[in-house]
């Protein structure tokens, strides 16, 4: 919920603060590879986003000195799983976004230098070739440097960790009616100087 048109497509009003959840390790894979879907899943949702890789310990860093800590930025699809998200246990925002195969990342760690402004990045995800979300991080809520101060006052972020730091409009959710991904889907997904990625989806294989 960090791109206010985003939140009014989920129906839900901008956050004063930024809205925290964690991804498993498990959930972390390769730029092109398959994405599972779930046993029980029939709310697959992608959401392309800029994924900030910390490259310095942080812990209370003022905000004015947060990109001193960044290592650089990457590409990354935030697949959820609303159902399991929203629905299940009342709602439980971990257990819908850290199934595995939920964060593809990369194809590149493009270090801090080489982006002149985090906050003027387009990005793009199409499905089986039809644009679905279209965006840019200058419509961020939170930019980059307040979401790592942010963070860093309530956890020690370290060396490697990576923040994923929301989604455009555009996401199967917002659509009337909503549109979530089956097997045989084809998802492309892309930021301005950070690549391009390519999931297949594919149903649990037990």
């Amino acid at each position: 919920l960090n791109y206010a048109d985003h939140a009014r497509e989920a129906g839900i009003a901008p956050p004063a603060e930024p809205v925290l959840f964690m991804k498993a390790v498990s959930a972390i894979c390769g730029p092109n590879d398959d994405t599972i879907r779930p046993r029980d899943s029939n709310r697959l949702d992608h959401e392309v986003e800029l994924g900030v890789v910390i490259g310095t310990r942080a812990s209370y860093v003022e905000e004015s000195r947060a990109l001193d800590y960044v290592a650089g930025y990457c590409l990354a699809n935030d697949i959820s799983e609303r159902g399991f998200q929203l629905e299940r246990g009342g709602g439980q925002w971990d257990k819908g976004k850290g199934c595995d195969t939920f964060a593809p990342l990369g194809p590149w760690l493009v270090t801090r230098d080489e982006i002149a402004d985090p906050q003027n990045l387009s990005l793009y995800l199409d499905v089986n070739g039809e644009r679905r979300q279209t965006g840019n991080t200058a419509n961020m809520i939170f930019p980059v440097a307040h979401i790592v101060a942010y963070l860093s006052c309530f956890l020690t972020l370290m060396p490697g960790d990576v923040i994923l730091t929301g989604t455009p409009p555009g996401v199967g959710l917002g659509m009337k009616p909503p549109r979530f991904l089956n097997p045989g889907d084809e998802v492309r997904l892309g930021i301005a100087g950070l690549g391009e990625q390519h999931q297949r989806i594919i149903a649990w294989p037990g």
